[in-house]
């Protein structure tokens, strides 16, 4: 550094240095004070704020490893990818889905820079799919996002180009109940907590044990369970091939669980409704129009999505809205639904779409063609925060699904001073990448029975295919 020597034979910075470290801003120390300290210490007090704890051009990854939570309410894979800076970013493989989804792209990913989202998600996207199957990706892909994040020091919806709003709206649904008055008692205990928003599932197995109510029941044995997982029943079978349908009568129990919940909630409050069951497009169609007049949000999911002239012929002819979209992978799906007018909304899963930025491309696609969208969601903290985020940065944003409500150690499972969600809402603050720490030693209090909390997978180190798609 350049000094002066006065008569006193003590050397001092020259004036023009003097200068600059007053353009550098020194705080609350003055200038005078800092001039007459050593260079080291003033270097010192000059670069405090700057951080150290990442040089993100260098940043590598060096290994991926998964946590398997059960319980937050279904099972969910947890993603940690570690880098060679000491930084680890999160993300959540769809609820339900195989962790192995994820760890089949760890050797795809060593050595990379994860700050290039984007190049990245490119060469894995071929391994995703619709359902959970696209669950590994997406994982994969929010994890990448929050060490991006926590690299430059900025939060995820920052880099997705800003926020349209940081208080985050939820729907929440409650248990089913075969007694109205009791669902609608259930329904009206989230409102008193503060939810805006309610989604309720109305299964057409609330009303079949009552005769003259299902045609074609005894097909199944009786048993109209829409989640069995055995081939070829009920649950496995697609909607317009089961052969069964709601009679009138049907109808009119059915309608009276929702009568009573808007007796108990009233209008204010905007409800969608879900998991109907499996039944043709006339039946869908029929049970619509006796719905209308409780002026519900959405119907969701009448018919498998990929049924495009279903949808259309459904759309067309009623007057609730209908959306569909949780099992979705990638923009394309929904660009079919959207370009010929087939759904009123969308509603993408983010830890099946795709993951942050193919479900911000889908609203933005969708907000082209006139369409809102709500987030579906039913996992831990870490993926709550990727739809958050989301959430965030979308300008036609509706509502986030929040299906914890009934988890007393959600909140748990991360490490801050404050419930992330409160009173039907989450809030989003300037910490880097999702915002949130995760507490693993929470998380190993609920692990999957023979799981592991992060355990070593050096056997997925190792790449032993050629992935290229075109010659």
């Amino acid at each position: 550094m350049e000094t002066d020597t006065p008569k006193s034979g003590r050397a001092r910075p020259a004036r023009r240095d003097m200068l600059k470290f007053s353009a550098l801003g020194l705080g609350g120390l003055s200038l005078g004070a800092l001039a007459f300290r050593p260079v080291e210490e003033q270097v010192d007090f000059l670069s405090q704020k700057v951080s150290r704890a990442s040089k993100p051009s260098q940043l590598k990854i060096t290994d991926l490893r998964v946590a398997v939570l059960d319980g937050v309410p279904f099972t969910s894979p947890v993603v940690r990818i570690s880098t060679n800076q000491g930084i680890s970013g999160y993300g959540e493989v769809r609820d339900d889905a195989d962790k192995r989804y994820a760890l089949e792209l760890k050797s795809r990913l060593l050595g990379e820079n994860p700050c290039n989202v984007e190049m990245l998600f490119k060469r894995i996207k071929q391994f995703g799919g619709d359902g959970r199957r696209g669950g590994g990706v997406s994982g994969v892909e929010m994890a990448l996002w929050d060490l991006a994040g926590k690299a430059y020091g900025v939060p995820v919806f920052q880099m997705l180009g800003g926020a349209y709003r940081r208080k985050i709206r939820l729907y929440t649904d409650t248990t089913e109940s075969e007694d109205p008055q009791e669902y609608a008692r259930r329904m009206k205990e989230r409102v008193d907590k503060g939810f805006t928003f309610l989604k309720m599932d109305l299964g057409l197995e609330l009303v079949a044990k009552k005769p003259g109510t299902i045609i074609g029941k005894s097909y199944w044995d009786g048993k109209l369970e829409q989640y069995s997982g055995e081939p070829g029943s009920y649950g496995q079978t697609q909607h317009n091939f089961t052969m069964v349908q709601i009679t009138d009568k049907g109808i009119e129990l059915m309608a009276e669980f929702v009568e009573a919940v808007r007796d108990a909630v009233g209008y204010d409050v905007p409800m969608g409704m879900d998991h109907t069951g499996h039944f043709d497009v006339n039946t869908a169609i029929k049970l619509a129009h006796r719905f209308e007049r409780y002026n519900l949000a959405w119907l969701e999911d009448l018919v498998p999505w990929f049924h495009t002239d279903d949808w259309q012929e459904i759309t067309k002819a009623v007057n609730v809205p209908t959306m569909t979209g949780e099992d979705i992978y990638g923009l394309e799906g929904f660009r079919k639904l959207c370009d010929e007018d087939a759904i009123d909304l969308v509603q993408p899963d983010p830890a099946t779409a795709g993951g942050i930025l193919e479900t911000k491309r889908i609203g933005d696609y969708a907000a082209e063609k006139g369409k809102a969208m709500p987030l579906h969601y039913a996992g831990s903290p870490v993926g709550a925060m990727a739809c958050a985020h989301i959430a965030a940065a979308t300008e036609t944003f509706v509502a986030l699904e929040y299906h914890a409500t009934d988890v007393p150690f959600w909140n748990d499972l991360v490490k801050q001073d404050q419930p992330l969600m409160d009173k039907g809402w989450y809030h989003l603050t300037d910490k880097p990448g999702l915002g949130i720490e995760m507490d693993e030693k929470e998380m190993e209090k609920h692990l999957a029975k023979g799981e592991k909390l992060f355990a070593p997978t050096p056997e997925w180190d190792k790449k032993v295919a050629w992935d290229r798609t075109w010659s």
